[in-house]
C-alpha cells in the first residue's frame, strides 16, 4: 500500500511506541508484506530466520523484536509485537469504514456505466466508463476497474486476503488487507466469482481476459492479459499468470509460482510448481506436460493385459521347471545361461 503522503519515522515509532534504531530522518512510503518490497517501505519481522531476508531487502524500515545492528541509512524500528505494531498502522492509515449506503459518496463511475440493482460500491472505488455492473456484485474499498468492464452477478472484489499470523499460542490471527483489486480495460467477470485483495500489493487481472463462473483468485495474484479462465478454477496468492494463458475448469494453481506465456492447463490439473509456456498442455497433479501423460494413461489401460501375458510365461516357465522368484535363475536381470538347460537351448522360444 502507498501511503497519501510519505510519513516521517519519527511519526511511525510514537503511534506504535517503538525505539528507533538507525536513521531517525528517513520517511516511509509504503506499508509492505516481505515478498512485496521496495524504497521506501516499511515491514515488519518477528521470527529470526527472516531477519536477513527483511533487513538487507530493499525496505527502508523494519519493525523487530530484537535488538540487532542496523544498515547504513536504514531504521529499525523496535517493539515487543511487530506483528500486532504493523497491524495498528495498517488499520490507522487504511481503517475499516463501513458502507452505509449501496454506493459510496466517494466511489467514482465513468459515462455509459450501467450499475444494476443491488450493487455495492465501496469507499474511493473508480470504475471507467461503458462498463456493466450486473445486479448484487459487491466492489469493496479502493478497488479499480477500468474501461468496458461487464461483472456478471453476485462477484466479489476487494475481500481481505486469507492471510493470517499465528501466534506463539497457536491462534491466528488476521493481517489487515491494506492491498486492492485492480481490473484492467475490456475483461469480463463471470457470475459468482472472488477476487481477493493484496496483503499490501495489487491483484491484477489483465486487459482482456474473461472469467468464467465461480472462479477464485486470491490475494496479489497477478492474471497477464487476454487469459481465459473456466468455471471453478482457483489461483492461490502471490502466483504469477502470464499473458494468454488459458486454464480449463476445477484447476487448481499453487501459491507464490508463475504460469508461463501461452500455457493451457486441461481440466482439473493441480499446478504445485512454476512453468513453462509457449502453449504447451498440462494435466494430472501434479501437473505434467499433457503428451507424457497421455502416454502414461495410454500404457497405463494395457496394464491388465500386460499382466495377463506375464502370468501366462510365469506359468509356461514353471512347467518347465523354472521359477522367475528363485535369484539363481536372474543374473543382473537377464536368465542365467547355466539353467537354460532347464528351459531348452539358448535362444529356443519359449
Amino acid at each position: 500500500m502507498k501511503l497519501a503522503t510519505p510519513v516521517p519515522i519519527t511519526e511511525i515509532a510514537t503511534f506504535i511506541g517503538a525505539e528507533i534504531i538507525g536513521n531517525k530522518d528517513l520517511k516511509v512510503v509504503h506499508l509492505s508484506e516481505i515478498h512485496k518490497v521496495q524504497k521506501g517501505s516499511l515491514l515488519f519481522v518477528d521470527k529470526e530466520k527472516y531477519f536477513s531476508r527483511a533487513i538487507y531487502s530493499h525496505a527502508s524500515a523494519i519493525i523487530v523484536n530484537k535488538r540487532i545492528e542496523c544498515p547504513p541509512g536504514k531504521a529499525l524500528l523496535l517493539v515487543d509485537s511487530p506483528f500486532d505494531a504493523y497491524n495498528e498502522l495498517c488499520l490507522h492509515y487504511l481503517p475499516f469504514i463501513p458502507l452505509s449506503a449501496s454506493i459510496s459518496p466517494t466511489a467514482k463511475i465513468g459515462k455509459n456505466t450501467v450499475i444494476e440493482p443491488g450493487v455495492t460500491i465501496g469507499h474511493h472505488v473508480t470504475i471507467g466508463n461503458d462498463c456493466i455492473i450486473r445486479a448484487n456484485t459487491v466492489i469493496l474499498d479502493h478497488s479499480k476497474v477500468g474501461n468496458r468492464v461487464v461483472i456478471h452477478p453476485n462477484t466479489t472484489l476487494g475481500s481481505s486476503a486469507f492471510y493470517f499470523h499465528q501466534k506463539e499460542d497457536k491462534s491466528y490471527e488476521r493481517w489487515h488487507s491494506i492491498g486492492r483489486v485492480i481490473i484492467e480495460d475490456d475483461v469480463e467477470i463471470g457470475a459468482g466469482c472472488t477476487i481477493d485483495r493484496g496483503v499490501s500489493g495489487d491483484t491484477i487481472i489483465g486487459q482482456g481476459s474473461k472469467l468464467d463462473n465461480l472462479v477464485h483468485i486470491g490475494h496479489g495474484v497477478e492474471v497477464g492479459k487476454h487469459c481465459l479462465l473456466a468455471a471453478q478454477v482457483g489461483i492461490a496468492g502471490k502466483t504469477i499468470i502470464q499473458d494468454y494463458v488459458t486454464i480449463y475448469g476445477q484447476a487448481g494453481i499453487a501459491k507464490s509460482i508463475v504460469v508461463g506465456e501461452g500455457a493451457v492447463i486441461l481440466p482439473q490439473t493441480g499446478v504445485s510448481k512454476s512453468i513453462p509456456g509457449d502453449k504447451r498442455r498440462y494435466i494430472g497433479t501434479p501437473a505434467s506436460e499433457a503428451k507424457t501423460r497421455f502416454r502414461e494413461f495410454a500404457a497405463t489401460r494395457r496394464l491388465p493385459e500386460l499382466l495377463r501375458k506375464l502370468d501366462l510365461l510365469e506359468n509356461i516357465l514353471k512347467e518347465r521347471g523354472i521359477n522367475l522368484s528363485d535369484p539363481d535363475y536372474v543374473v543382473n536381470g537377464h536368465g542365467d545361461p547355466s539353467v537354460w538347460g532347464k528351459a531348452g537351448k539358448e535362444g529356443e522360444d519359449l
